[in-house]
């Protein structure tokens, strides 16, 4: 049984738990208590790390690495070379500035899109592994974007984004084990479907 590995970005400490930056600790956190869950604390892999097996065969190791956005990559990699788990068999959860905030993306492989916790895991696992991007938008006016993506959602983000979660959630084991064009068909059907019902 091949195991995979599903990491969600973020910045460790309660100050960064609701900012724009750390949405893919918020769905990990999410997708935890729904299947009763529990992370455990690894300081030697700077990581929370849980264990899941959605299916007898399919074990999937959910990572939050602890060591700051920028550093994400050392984690990462400590924990695959570890459990040996290939860059293929990895799923990245995170934001990107370059989508709207409740628009979702699915892709394998690719540069970092100044990401900086996309650059630390290229660095340190290579660049093939499987992309989930959850859009935050950029700010108005040329703000600065470390502010904006350190900086809390705003109410109407936070819906987006649980809308998000909501289509996700159900697709995940489909997305980790590598079937893209289904899920993602799937996620932009029912995102469609809801937004529409929502404009009823």
């Amino acid at each position: 049984m091949t195991k995979k590995m599903l990491v969600g970005l973020g910045n460790p400490g309660a100050r960064y738990r609701d900012t724009r930056h750390n949405v893919g600790f918020r769905f990990l956190d999410l997708l935890a208590k729904a299947q009763g869950l529990h992370f455990t604390e690894e300081k030697a892999f700077k990581a929370e790390i849980a264990n899941w097996r959605p299916t007898p065969d399919l074990d999937i190791l959910l990572v939050k690495p602890l060591c700051f956005m920028n550093k994400s990559g050392e984690s990462v990699g400590q924990l695959a070379r570890y459990y040996r788990i290939g860059v293929d068999d990895i799923t990245v959860i995170y934001d990107d500035l370059d989508m709207a905030a409740g628009k979702l993306r699915l892709k394998k492989g690719g540069g970092s899109g100044g990401h900086n916790g996309i650059k630390s895991l290229n660095l340190h696992v290579g660049n093939a592994y499987t992309r989930v991007k959850i859009g935050i938008g950029r700010p108005a006016d040329n703000r600065d974007v470390t502010n904006w993506v350190l900086s809390s959602m705003t109410p109407m983000e936070a819906r987006d984004e649980q809308l998000i979660f909501d289509c996700l959630l159900p697709e995940i084991t489909v997305i980790v084990q590598g079937h893209l064009a289904q899920a993602s068909n799937r996620i932009q059907l029912k995102l469609r479907k809801t937004l529409m019902e929502g404009e009823r």
